[in-house]
């Protein structure tokens, strides 16, 4: 009896990756397995484009990338998106200025592009990524102390915003995201990928919107596609997929929504649910 899933979706963050953000060998050669045997893998993430290629070139598989919660799409670096939807100006700058009423700190990407306030730190994930890599494939930074000028020059190629905040600023910080989220309500997709943060783009924009845009593009029925992941920016396609898959670290919402509940990133849970529902057929 073949698998019926033809294509497979995983978050990164808590799930791909272990705590130490590495990618089990466990991980790996399941996922490699299953792309031996035709399967389609996509890595589905609310980091920029550059950070997901870099762990898929990592695995050593040639997958597209579903980066920015959604909002982008691309396999290499140097093919035309698949797809993309930016935030518009306007909404853009109106979020940063909420950020700053609330003295939050805020960032924007494009999809290799990270714009900041302040000069990111050495031990910060893109940072200590680009120390890999060539100059072309690096991601790049934009230090501003005013971001709206920045998204003044970047019109159009803005796909997300995030804020983060350390824990003696946690009210703040679910104050504000509820303030966005009722200020723009259907206009902006607000979720968080963390228990210290919230991310914003479009409201049409969702990993289960992205998943669901590839899956057709492929010629892939809902029910041939299986998604993986922990957090909050998980649940669409968590709730799309024909099998939806939680982390044993994930939340108890995606948890509740999912079809099956893994083991633990720290434990190679997403191996667990390609052999439990792909290999082992």
């Amino acid at each position: 009896m073949e698998s019926k899933i033809k294509l497979i979706c995983i978050d990164m963050d808590g799930t791909l990756l272990n705590s130490k953000h590495e990618v089990s060998d466990e991980n790996k050669k399941a996922i490699k397995k299953a792309h031996d045997r035709g399967v389609n893998i996509a890595l589905c993430t609310g980091r920029m484009f550059l950070s997901a290629k870099y762990y898929a070139n990592l695995i050593g598989i040639n997958t597209p990338i579903i980066a920015s919660n959604g909002a982008f799409i691309k396999n290499g670096y140097n093919d035309k998106a698949i797809y993309e939807n930016p935030l518009p100006k306007d909404i853009a700058i109106e979020i940063y200025k909420i950020a700053k009423k609330y003295r939050l700190t805020i960032q924007f990407n494009s999809w290799n592009v990270l714009f900041m306030e302040t000069p990111a730190s050495e031990e910060h994930a893109y940072v200590v990524m680009n120390r890999d890599l060539p100059k072309e494939k690096r991601v790049k930074f934009i230090i501003n102390e005013k971001l709206d000028e920045a998204i003044q020059n970047y019109e159009g190629n803005i796909l997300k915003a995030g804020v983060i905040e350390k824990a003696a600023n946690k009210d703040k910080l679910w104050t504000a995201k509820e303030e966005i989220k009722d200020i723009f309500r259907d206009k902006l997709h607000v979720v968080s990928s963390g228990d210290n943060n919230f991310e914003i783009t479009v409201g049409s924009v969702s990993k289960g919107n992205a998943t669901a845009y590839l899956a057709n593009m492929l010629n892939i029925p809902q029910e041939e596609v299986m998604c993986i992941g922990d957090s909050e920016n998980d649940l669409s396609m968590i709730k799309y997929a024909g099998i939806g898959v939680a982390m044993g670290n994930g939340l108890d919402i995606v948890k509740e929504a999912a079809d099956f509940i893994t083991d633990t990133n720290d434990n190679s849970g997403v191996s667990k649910a390609i052999e439990r529902f792909v290999l082992k057929y």
